[in-house]
């Protein structure tokens, strides 16, 4: 028998849908049902690889780990991840296809990927005895209608419920959801099954009226009001939460000072939730309007297109300021193309990431990227093998994932930093990296290695004890994958506080 399916829709994008999705995927594997998550589409430059090497979106990772499940790449086959204003790189089941204008990829191949999306959800469907389904932005955004493949047309096809999610922090909460109500098909409104505030603050007593004004005026549930929370460490989807990091430098010395570039077309910046989570840590991004000031470490964090951000650093002086730290000894790493950067030049001629042929980076790091249109996505287990004072102290491994359509070779002047040995399960020996400056500036194309809480706890100690602070050989708070477990459970416990369970267990027929 096929699984019982959901699909939580919001009115707008970042009402909550995610987090929402993975609070669902959390009860229903605390209730004992085998779950897993589904978002047929999903625009973002936060991704993931799996075991098999395919690319996927981070948010359905994060809803695979609160089901207690593998991750794979058909809990998202399409994933869009933006290049410019209005193109993106088109990732179809876990695979590159090509780069596309918005206008272009919705007239010629949206509709051509339906059967990629009801394929990968069929298979869903025979493994699980429940599937969550998340849409993306509003279902009634009629300029998309004819094309979408994202939210309506995915809950006929799967004959689910839909629970609507809409914030109330943002205002006009009671006009967007019957805004959306309205501007829907009539069949397609009466899949609208119940209605969920999101981000509520203050007393729920209080909104009570307004909840019955609602189902009054739509004739749908209100199935449940959820609190505003920002003290979970659940894993963000995309760039729009950036507007909740810290920019201002620290206010005393008291921990260490990170400073991550906000570079335009960041991508993977989930590769510093970890570091951002420890207590003797002050993580803070920088970008044009926000002076970088003397931390104790700079991080360049990948992109998704490396030369337009190079670019975008040299304009605003950035890259000056990079490169008059690390001469002054301030450690500088870079990640994926973040560590591109770091060399002494960038070339590509293929066009594969912009129409910059060869550009100059930052010459911190003697060696040279040439970019390619193949795409290596895997996942990796590597040695530390880089010297000095961050790498050379380290004897241990690193697990993480590589996504990158660059090759860089290094120079006399420069030494790896890691050597892989695993990729995709298979035992490799492949160096990766460089370091320069003694060690002092350094850079990978393994995103994650900020996860394993060794090396995290090995570099945050290094950089206490320049600082001059209080160093305790000390095991790490929390490992990063408990952490998460331990969050995903606090999610579910306020979430399940929050729903009408019961409504929900009856529109699954459970």
């Amino acid at each position: 028998m096929p699984a019982k399916t959901i699909m939580v829709q919001g009115t707008a994008s970042h009402a909550g849908k995610s987090v929402l999705a993975a609070a669902l995927c959390r009860i229903f594997y605390q209730d004992g049902y085998r779950v897993a998550p589904f978002k047929s589409q999903n625009m973002a430059l936060n991704s993931f690889v799996t075991a098999d090497g395919g690319e996927m979106g981070r948010a359905q990772v994060v809803q695979a780990e609160a089901a207690g499940i593998a991750p794979a790449v058909e809990m998202n086959p399409i994933l869009l991840k933006p290049t410019g204003e209005s193109a993106s790189q088109v990732v179809v089941m876990g695979r590159p296809l090509d780069n596309y204008t918005a206008q272009s990829y919705h007239k010629e191949m949206a509709g051509r990927l339906w059967d990629v999306v009801t394929g990968a959800l069929d298979k869903l469907r025979r493994n699980y005895e429940i599937v969550v389904i998340e849409g993306a932005g509003s279902p009634a955004e009629v300029n998309l209608q004819d094309t979408e493949i994202v939210n309506m047309r995915v809950a006929r096809e799967a004959g689910a419920p839909v629970l609507l999610v809409a914030d109330i922090d943002r205002g006009g909460v009671l006009a967007s959801v019957v805004g959306t109500l309205e501007l829907l098909d009539p069949a397609d409104r009466e899949r609208i099954k119940g209605v969920i505030i999101n981000k509520f603050r203050g007393d729920v007593g209080l909104f009570r009226p307004a909840v019955d004004f609602l189902e009054r005026k739509t004739r749908v549930p209100v199935c449940g009001v959820v609190p505003h929370f920002d003290d979970l460490y659940i894993m963000d989807e995309d760039s729009v939460v950036m507007e909740k990091k810290n920019y201002r430098a620290a206010e005393d010395d008291s921990r260490l000072e990170i400073a991550v570039l906000r570079i335009p077309r960041i991508s993977n910046f989930t590769d510093f939730d970890p570091l951002e989570s420890e207590s003797d840590v002050y993580l803070r991004y920088v970008g044009r309007d926000n002076p970088l000031g003397e931390p104790d470490m700079v991080i360049i964090p990948g992109s998704k297109n490396t030369v337009e951000d190079l670019i975008y650093l040299k304009q605003t002086g950035l890259a000056g300021e990079i490169v008059g730290l690390a001469r002054k000894g301030v450690p500088v790493a870079g990640i994926c193309g973040g560590f591109q950067m770091l060399g002494m030049e960038l070339s590509d001629p293929e066009g594969a990431e912009s129409g910059v042929e060869s550009i100059s980076g930052l010459g911190l790091v003697d060696m040279k990227t040439v970019f390619a249109r193949d795409k290596i996505t895997t996942q990796v287990r590597a040695q530390v093998t880089g010297e000095g004072e961050f790498l050379g102290g380290y004897a241990g491994e690193v697990a993480g994932y590589e996504i990158h359509m660059g090759r860089t070779e290094l120079g006399p002047g420069a030494k790896h930093a890691f050597l892989i040995k695993q990729r995709s399960g298979r035992a490799v020996t492949l160096p990766d990296g460089g370091t320069a400056f003694g060690g002092n500036v350094w850079g990978t194309y393994i995103h994650g290695v900020f996860d394993d809480d060794g090396f995290r706890r090995h570099v945050i100690n290094r950089l206490k004890r320049r600082k001059g602070l209080d160093v305790t050989e000390r095991e790490p708070e929390t490992g990063a994958l408990a952490r998460r477990q331990r969050e995903y459970d606090r999610l579910a416990r306020l979430v399940r506080n929050s729903l009408d369970m019961n409504l929900i267990y009856n529109l699954l027929g459970r």
